[in-house]
Formats: structure tokens, C-alpha cells, sequence
């Protein structure tokens, strides 16, 4: 009975969560040991740090909670987070690096169609924008990237579902004592903290940031309305995303607390992990001329390729006409066709002529038929109506049925010269010329041979009923 006292105790007065599994608050002093969602470059270092990038140029890594958080209550309206977190980016270089890195509140975790370089492994040329995306994200960027409107080279941004910042503003912070504002630079190779609040009462964003030995000044640097439940519906993953472009750069989290509903847990600075001791490279002018030049060739690069996929996706595209929704298509896809030959091969030939190929067929015993053959078969029978495709279940007049039907086995005579020319068939269609009876020295297909043949020997009577018809093409 004491020990059931105890349990109610604690659960009234200090809020144990045995009624809801959801988590609504962690904190990492370091990340040893910790249970993180990684992919791409993200890996946790020996001594704790969190390293989202590597070094090698042009990766993306990513690192998010492992469970996903609730952003809005019962009623659907959205609730108040708060995160802090202490980051530092080793550049190649003393002013030169890759994109920087941006704490994530995202619906997915998975961002395998996200490039790297300026798009930071959040989002792609044809994504990039889209409310389909679906992340809040602050970007702590070091890269001019004209496309996306950025102010310089060393600025913080906040963006919703896209790499154009809503809001941005120079690196810095206000001191609390006199306002003035400190710049910071993100590649001075310090550790330096971020906090970023979101208050649900006024839909209010802010950012703010200090060195590491600054506590957290009262004034943000930037804040902004943001409608999140247009963003997030309902649960979300939060985390961190980073890449890498033409410099050597290597972006860490040293520290990370999250809070919904109240303030995040302050982070103890004291016991954190050292980020590693380097010494930056001095640029040459070459670089700094050609780091710009290679940039914009990078994204012309991705640009021409997706421009060419879409024209090549359009060029192959099946045309899709109101006619063909009835009768069907009059072309065919390559893999129709490769299926319908068996790959291609020589006992599934689609007949011979012009281009080596004709249309063929089975018979009831399962031998191969060409189907010219059975139409000029139907034809003789007087019932060449028969031979249209039973696809169409009776739905066609038979007299333009017919017309066609006629009109194919005198394009297909075994005798090119008694072939009608493409005038002579646009005449036949638009009914200024009628379609002559076909003779009866219309042979099939299969007797081709020995109409080519024997007419250069029959009587000029014959020869005439064979090419009745008007004259070649």
C-alpha cells in the first residue's frame, strides 16, 4: 500500500508520463551513446560529436530523433516547441566553405531525392518550393546563392518547404545591456549556440544566437509568422540536415535539446565534446575567382539534366488522342512490342515487306498466319466484315469497316506497281475517287512468290485484271 502512495505521488506532482508514451522533450550534453535516425555522411565521432559532414565534397548527411514528436494537440491547433542546440563548421578554408547546416522539423525523415551543395540535402531543382515538402527549417548558410535571394555569405534564414528563406539576417545577436549588435562569423571555427522558438499563441518563429560563453541575449535576431499547421499536420521528425559543394567542410552538433510545450532544456557547455583542432588553408585568388564559376556550373549542370530528362520523357511520351480512348492506339510502346516478338526473334516475326515485318497471327491449331491472308480470305467469302477486330464487340458502321478493310489489301497487293500511291489513298478516304473492286488475282501474301513470278509470262489480259487498279506510287 506505501509503495502505491509513492507511484500516485509522483505521478500527481511531478508529471511521470505513465498515461502517454509520446516524448515531449530530450537533451543531448554530447551525443555518445546516443539513439539518432543517421544517414549519408552523419556518423557520431568517438568523443561525442555529432558530424554531419565529412569532408568529401558534394554528400549530404542527415540526423533526426529516432520517434516522431506531436506539434498539435486534441483540437488540431498547433503547440509551442522550443530547441536549443550548439554547432561548428571547419571549412577547407579561413572565408571559404560549403552550405552550412539547418535544424529540421519535418512529416518525413527520408530526403533521398534532396541534392546537396546549395540545396543543403532538403530539397531539389524541381522540388525545391513545394508545399508538398512539408519541413520548417533555420538555415545557417556561408554560401551566396543568387537563386534563392541570399543576402551574403554568412546569414541566418528561416524557411518553410523550400531554400528561399521567408526571413533571414546576418549571423550576430543583440547584447542584452546596450543593444547593440555583434556580428558572428559561422566559419570563426568556434562552437556557438542556436535557440529557436515557436510560440502557437501568435504563430511567431524567432532565431536566436550567441557565442557559446553568451547566455541566451533577450532580443532574437529574427523572427516571423509561420501558419504551422499548414506545414506540419499533425506529428513530425526534428533533426538536422547538412551538405557539402565544391569546398571541404565539415558541419558538427556538439549539443541538442528539444521541449514541446515550454522552454528546451538549457545545455550544459561545460562538459561538451572540443570540436577537432585544424588550420585553414590560405585560398588562392584562382579559388575564389573559380569557386563562383564552379558553383554556377553546378547548377547549370543539374539544370540542363533535368531539362533534358523532361524533353526526353516528352519525346517518348505516348500521345494520348480522343479517338484512341475508343479504338485504341495506333502505336505501340517499345516494351509492347518486345514482349509481343519475344524479344524480337525470328519465330515471332510481324511479317515481312517493306521493313521486313507484317502483322501475323495463330490459327486454331497454333500455326502462324498472316493476317493479310486472312482478311483477303473473309474477303472472298463475301464476308470480309468478319475479319474486324473482335476488340471492337460489333461497335462500327460495316461499310466504312469494309471500305478499310478493301482499302489495306490494296495497299498490301503482292505487286508494289499495283499499289496506290499516298495521294491516291487520301483521294479514296476523302471520297473523291472511288475504291476500285478488287480483282480476283488479289493472291495472298504467301503466294507473292509466284505472282512475281509467273507475271512476267501471263497474257496481257491477265496482267491487266492484276493491276486494275490506278497507277504506282
Amino acid at each position: 500500500m506505501g509503495l502505491l502512495s509513492l507511484l500516485l505521488f509522483l505521478t500527481l506532482h511531478h508529471g511521470f508520463p505513465f498515461a502517454s508514451p509520446a516524448v515531449d522533450q530530450f537533451t543531448f550534453d554530447g551525443f555518445a551513446g546516443a539513439n539518432l535516425s543517421l544517414d549519408g555522411t552523419a556518423v557520431v565521432t568517438p568523443d561525442g560529436l555529432l558530424m554531419l559532414t565529412n569532408g568529401t565534397t558534394l554528400l549530404k548527411g542527415h540526423a533526426f530523433y529516432p520517434s516522431l514528436l506531436r506539434f498539435h494537440d486534441g483540437a488540431s491547433s498547433p503547440r509551442s516547441f522550443s530547441t536549443a542546440f550548439v554547432f561548428g563548421i571547419l571549412s577547407e578554408y579561413a572565408d571559404l566553405s560549403s552550405p552550412g547546416l539547418a535544424f529540421v522539423v519535418s512529416k518525413s525523415s527520408n530526403f533521398s531525392t534532396a541534392l546537396q551543395s546549395q540545396y543543403m540535402g532538403l530539397a531539389n531543382a524541381a522540388s525545391n518550393g513545394n508545399a508538398s515538402n512539408h519541413f520548417l527549417a533555420v538555415e545557417l548558410d556561408t554560401i551566396v546563392n543568387a537563386e534563392f535571394g541570399d543576402m551574403s555569405g554568412n546569414h541566418v534564414g528561416i524557411d518553410v518547404d523550400g531554400l528561399k528563406s521567408v526571413v533571414a539576417d546576418n549571423a550576430g545577436y543583440y547584447e542584452d545591456g546596450t543593444g547593440a549588435f555583434r556580428n558572428m562569423s559561422l566559419l570563426n571555427r568556434t562552437a556557438a549556440q542556436v535557440w529557436v522558438d515557436f510560440d502557437a499563441r501568435t504563430s511567431l518563429v524567432s532565431v536566436t544566437m550567441a557565442p557559446l560563453e553568451v547566455p541566451k541575449p533577450k532580443k532574437p535576431l529574427l523572427s516571423t509568422t509561420v501558419n504551422l499547421s499548414s506545414v506540419i499536420q499533425d506529428e513530425a521528425y526534428v533533426g538536422f540536415s547538412s551538405s557539402t559543394g565544391v569546398v571541404s567542410s565539415r558541419h558538427y552538433v556538439l549539443a541538442w535539446s528539444l521541449r514541446i510545450d515550454g522552454l528546451a532544456p538549457p545545455l550544459n557547455t561545460q562538459k561538451l565534446p572540443s570540436l577537432p583542432f585544424t588550420i585553414p588553408k590560405r585560398p588562392s585568388k584562382t579559388l575564389k575567382i573559380l569557386l563562383p564559376i564552379a558553383s554556377a556550373a553546378l547548377v547549370l549542370a543539374l539544370a540542363v539534366t533535368v531539362v533534358v530528362i523532361d524533353q526526353r520523357r516528352r519525346r517518348y511520351a505516348e500521345l494520348k488522342e480522343e479517338w484512341k480512348t475508343e479504338f485504341g492506339p495506333h502505336r505501340f510502346s517499345y516494351k509492347d512490342l518486345f514482349h509481343a516478338t519475344n524479344g524480337f526473334c525470328d519465330e515471332r516475326l510481324l511479317g515481312i515487306g517493306g521493313f521486313g515485318r507484317r502483322p501475323i497471327s495463330q490459327d486454331e491449331h497454333g500455326d502462324h498466319l498472316l493476317l493479310v491472308d486472312r482478311v483477303v480470305e473473309h474477303w472472298r467469302q463475301g464476308t470480309i466484315a468478319d475479319a474486324v477486330d473482335p476488340r471492337l464487340r460489333g461497335d462500327f458502321a460495316v461499310e466504312e469497316a469494309s471500305f478499310v478493310l478493301k482499302l489495306c489489301l490494296l495497299c498490301s497487293h503482292p505487286l508494289p506497281s499495283v499499289r496506290p500511291g499516298i495521294r491516291q489513298i487520301m483521294q479514296f478516304l476523302d471520297g473523291s475517287t472511288p475504291l476500285p473492286e478488287l480483282p480476283e488475282a488479289h493472291l495472298s501474301v504467301n503466294m507473292q512468290r509466284q505472282v512475281v513470278v509467273s507475271s512476267h509470262s501471263l497474257p496481257s489480259t491477265v496482267a491487266g485484271n492484276i493491276s486494275d487498279v490506278p497507277g504506282p506510287r
